[in-house]
């Protein structure tokens, strides 16, 4: 009986099998998870490592690199391998770049830093102190003078949203949000989208300061929410103008 060949299904190709490397990685993770290892805890030798684990010492580097790199341990030159204490360091270094320059995934990285700092200046207005409001509003008269001598004032602009939050002390919070601002510039560069208009960003950032001093939680939300809003119509302008690579 003869095959039928237009109704067989191909066969699947064999799935590769991980990196040497790769699976060191896992392996090492799951120790540091197993053993519920603290910040600053050594881990074995490398020469230890690889006899438990029955590969070279240069598998068990390579792995060491790549979780350097992923900031989950960190070496000391002449003392050893440890645990690192959890940074977004090499998130803020890499994810930027990793959006490329596709509009679509600026708009993402927008619309999530837009939800995230609507949702919670409501706490802010709650706890900002007169010492972080003195700070924001320095930072709003810098975005002015810069702003009247047509300058760009990103690092400004920056600071402004970091004094938002900052006196709600969460570490988390300020990381994501430095990572979100981050992410959007670098990847925004390549359409212009910073301070297209700067006197036009400065009232944006002026009326939010504006209603945070009057203690309106209302009016701070809509506020901060118009200015996104801004910048997402500008983003759709320019999304329109120019084709996604």
């Amino acid at each position: 009986m003869g095959w039928k060949v237009s109704t067989m299904k191909e066969i699947k190709p064999l799935a590769r099998p991980p990196l040497l490397h790769v699976s060191v990685q896992e392996s090492l993770k799951s120790y540091i998870d197993d053993n519920a290892l603290a910040p600053g805890a050594p881990l074995p030798p490398e020469n230890d490592l690889a006899q438990q684990l029955g590969v070279s010492r240069n598998s068990v580097r390579e792995a060491i690199k790549a979780l350097e790199s992923l900031g989950i341990l960190e070496t000391r030159r002449g003392i050893g391998v440890f645990v690192k204490a959890f940074s977004f360091e090499p998130l803020l270094a890499n994810l930027a770049y990793g959006l490329g320059g596709a509009l679509r995934e600026v708009e993402e990285v927008l619309e999530i830093r837009r939800v995230l700092e609507v949702g919670l200046i409501g706490k802010t207005i709650q706890l900002i102190g007169d010492d972080d409001l003195a700070e924001l509003k320095d930072t709003v008269e810098r975005m002015r003078r810069r702003a009247e001598r047509n300058e760009s004032f990103a690092e400004e602009d920056q600071q402004f949203h970091h004094l938002l939050f900052r006196c709600q002390n969460n570490r988390m919070l300020t990381s994501l949000i430095d990572v979100f601002w981050m992410a959007f510039y670098k990847a925004s560069d390549f359409v212009n989208l910073a301070n297209v208009d700067p006197m036009a960003t400065w009232r944006d950032h002026q009326e939010i300061c504006a209603a945070i001093e009057a203690r309106d939680g209302a009016a701070a939300r809509s506020r901060l929410d118009q200015h996104y809003d801004g910048i997402a119509r500008l983003l759709a302008t320019r999304k329109g103008a120019k084709p996604e690579s």
